[in-house]
């Protein structure tokens, strides 16, 4: 395919999305260099990674639009096997920070595996559930489906890493329920959810995860501890009110009262130099890019395509509402980020090639 070609296809993108992208990105790189020289000491090595980051998965972007999205579907049970080694290496040599082995170190940089597990996962659960779509109401299928997602789970919860674990539950969930599955086998497979999780809590979690979920109901339980994060972040959103203090003025983020303030709770930093005008428009972006993944699933008619936007949604849709939640106090702290926004390098190179699947979807099939 020569250079002419690849431009032609480039110009067939949904250029909403691609703005909608780019200006969450913004958003991100804006605050996130804002808390990095309100300091004594600026310290701007995070945003500069963050810019390095944006530049590697915007090529990532760019690549993974230009090449037919169903050729990955060709791959997709040679995309879980190698997700599954690489989950099992990483609790071998991984590298624990904050109680969590959850990173490779190389050369200073951290990189978090999980994020690019993710987008081999769901590649390799669109390939299952468009191949099996007609037979999914078959229990071996369903068993065959809960087995495959059960081990990256599994796996994932060794690190521990609950907030990952949700997102892979999500996806096997959210597109199990668009299969011809009778309601009755729903019921049971909910009810086999919920006494897995009553015994996870029994068995499973650790004490530092069961106090984040009780801390989640009741902050005043630790404020000084677990309770602390929570605590201060709805304090930052609050002190918002509808202008925000400016940005590099909150307190709760440039005095750093705030913990992880560029990456878990940059909502709330947004919230409070921002104001309520500012998070309500973040808000609205995230609507809008919803709604245009949307627009891309509706109007395809691959089955895999269908299955692969779907889980992209979920993806995006799952880590926003249970980001912004915890911001806001209505949702464990899980260390997800929040997409596009959040410092790490790993989340965004994965979004943005995600992004990159999506517009390949659309280019190939000529969706207006």
């Amino acid at each position: 395919m020569g250079l002419k070609q690849y431009f032609s296809l480039i110009k067939q993108y949904d250029w909403w999305i691609f703005g909608l992208v780019l200006l969450l990105i913004t958003f991100g790189l804006v605050i996130i260099y804002s808390i990095g020289t309100n300091a004594e000491i600026p310290d701007l090595s995070r945003f500069n990674k963050q810019l390095i980051f944006f530049g590697i998965g915007f090529i990532a972007m760019i690549l993974f639009s230009l090449v037919d999205y169903r050729m990955l579907s060709s791959y997709a049970y040679v995309f879980y096997i190698v997700g599954f080694i690489i989950l099992v290496l990483l609790l071998i040599f991984g590298t624990t920070i904050r109680g969590t082995t959850g990173w490779f170190v190389l050369g200073g940089i951290s990189i978090q595996p999980v994020e690019f597990v993710k987008l081999l996962f769901v590649i390799f659960m669109a390939r299952f559930f468009s191949d099996k779509a007609l037979q999914m109401d078959q229990w071996k299928n369903i068993g065959l489906s809960a087995v495959f997602t059960g081990s990256m789970v599994g796996l994932v919860m060794l690190q521990p890493d609950l907030g990952s674990a949700l997102i892979f539950i999500a996806i096997w969930l959210g597109l199990l329920l668009m299969q011809k599955v009778k309601w009755y086998k729903l019921v049971i497979i909910f009810l086999i959810l919920i006494m897995i999780a009553t015994s996870g809590w029994l068995f499973f979690l650790e004490d530092y995860q069961k106090q984040r979920i009780m801390t989640f109901i009741d902050p005043a339980l630790d404020p000084l501890g677990t309770g602390y994060n929570v605590t201060q972040s709805i304090i930052a959103v609050g002190s918002g009110r509808l202008l925000g203090r400016g940005l590099g003025l909150g307190p709760q983020s440039q005095l750093e009262f705030l913990p992880e303030s560029e990456a878990d709770f940059i909502f709330a930093v947004i919230a409070e130099e921002l104001g309520f005008l500012g998070a309500g428009f973040v808000l609205l972006l995230f609507c809008f890019l919803f709604y245009r993944i949307w627009r891309i699933i509706r109007g395809t008619t691959d089955d895999f395509a269908v299955m692969l936007g779907s889980g992209i949604f979920i993806i995006f849709l799952t880590q926003t509402l249970i980001n912004i939640g915890m911001n806001l106090g209505l949702m464990p702290v899980t260390g997800l980020p929040l997409p596009f926004i959040s410092a790490g390098g790993s989340s965004l190179i994965v979004s943005l090639s995600l992004i990159g699947i999506l517009q390949s979807i659309r280019i190939r099939e000529n969706l207006t």
